[in-house]
């Protein structure tokens, strides 16, 4: 969900394409989901103001972005190294690798805009001589939790708050946002009720899923008095399951319109203190979140046939110790379906446990059972009770036979079909 930076900045300029003639743009609150802005590979310099005069429109706005090019080129120099290193309009067109629109107003004859410039990271810190490694944390989910009307929202509907979490341009943040962009699902995994959750097992199933290992929720309570009139925004940001406060702030506005202005400063300003925290050591994980199930390793059977030692004190095979975990693969056109299918599994003599790991309603979902047996006399036994069998390595494929993919709790369970019946 990254935008790919285009290779010269005027080619970024025209994939903006963010004006209209005499008036500011800026984003409407109803517009589609932005996606996440790349978090890597850049400098970035903002807040660069410029007011230039052309014979047209179009050579105002051309002369502003190379004005604008040349002030943040020196604006970086001097944050980087503390001087001033000038380069020619040229060799800036070659590292600067992209130019946002920030606030811009164009006439016949007059730009006037305040612009963002990206700088390629390994380009520019060649020529400045600096280092360009960049220390950042382990891999953080971000929840943009916004209340408003007094419900609270993640992803269960499009908000403006998660908007301007996307919009952040990352590249220079400490932070490794795990961003999301709200669809899927995203609405059913991350919503207002996680957040709430304190629970370690299913907070770290949700991050295995986006291959994150830590939680950061960036809450926002919006305040209206009136419609289209002042709005407060009560921010507060936290790290964790347990939600450990990092910073609280409130922003006021006195024109509704302005809303993702106040969203933008407040973003920046909780990534300010995120990178505080980290620098700090207050964003370490959770020891109980970080920890991961061992994975049991059993031995290849060459080598269990090789061990040299067959005394009764030998230590026992992976059978014989606890049985066989095995793989089958169902289909769960319905929640009864998985319900069925389970018991129907269980059933089987031998089976100790049998628990559905993947669900895919309407499709084909994974049970990880254990079997006290081979994988050859639970197929044995599968079949005998009216399955059709397809084997694999470690895994079965299992449908009735004849069915199709229809579901198991259409076919009454083989030992209800063996019970005696009254003559």
């Amino acid at each position: 969900m990254q935008f790919r930076r285009p290779k010269t900045a005027f080619v970024a300029l025209a994939a903006l394409g963010m004006a209209a003639t005499g008036a500011m743009v800026a984003r409407g609150q109803g517009e589609a989901p932005t996606a996440a802005a790349a978090a890597s590979g850049s400098f970035e310099v903002s807040g660069v103001t410029v007011d230039v005069s052309g014979k047209t429109a179009d050579l105002a706005r051309q002369g502003g972005w190379r004005i604008a090019q040349r002030k943040g080129w020196e604006r970086l120099a001097k944050q980087l190294t503390g001087k001033t290193s000038p380069l020619s309009d040229s060799a800036l067109d070659s590292i600067v690798t992209g130019i946002v629109v920030e606030r811009e107003q164009i006439g016949p004859n007059r730009y006037i805009a305040s612009l963002g410039i990206l700088f390629d990271r390994s380009k520019a810190g060649s020529i400045l001589g600096v280092s360009i490694a960049v220390t950042h944390s382990a891999p953080m989910l971000l929840v943009p939790l916004q209340f408003s009307g007094g419900s609270g929202q993640v992803f269960e509907r499009e908000t403006a708050w998660a908007r301007a979490w996307n919009r952040l341009r990352a590249a220079s943040s400490t932070i490794d946002y795990v961003r999301l962009r709200g669809t899927g699902a995203d609405r059913l995994l991350v919503n207002s009720g996680q957040t709430l959750r304190r629970g370690r097992n299913w907070w770290r199933t949700i991050l295995d899923q986006y291959g994150a290992n830590d939680v950061l929720v960036a809450e926002v309570q919006l305040r209206r008095e009136y419609p289209g009139g002042p709005i407060i925004g009560v921010f507060a940001a936290s790290h964790g399951p347990d939600r450990v406060p990092v910073t609280s702030f409130a922003l006021r506005i006195d024109n509704g319109d302005a809303i993702d202005a106040l969203l933008d400063t407040a973003v920046r300003r909780i990534d300010k203190a995120y990178q505080t925290a980290l620098a700090e050591g207050r964003l370490h994980t959770d020891a109980v979140l970080a920890a991961r199930p061992p994975v049991a390793q059993i031995a290849p059977p060459e080598l269990t046939e090789a061990a040299p030692e067959p005394t009764p004190t030998a230590t026992p095979t992976a059978d014989a110790a606890g049985g066989a975990t095995l793989s089958i693969q169902v289909d769960t056109p319905n929640a009864a379906a998985v319900t069925a299918s389970e018991s129907a599994i269980r059933s089987v003599p031998g089976v100790r446990s049998a628990t559905t790991a993947s669900l895919a309603l309407g499709g084909i979902s994974v049970m990880r059972i254990a079997f006290d047996g081979s994988q050859a006399s639970l197929r044995a036994a599968l079949e005998a009770r009216g399955w059709s069998v397809q084997e694999g390595p470690g895994v079965l494929r299992i449908r009735r036979a004849g069915g199709g993919s229809s579901a198991p709790a259409a076919t009454p369970s083989p030992r209800a079909s063996a019970t005696p019946r009254e003559p």
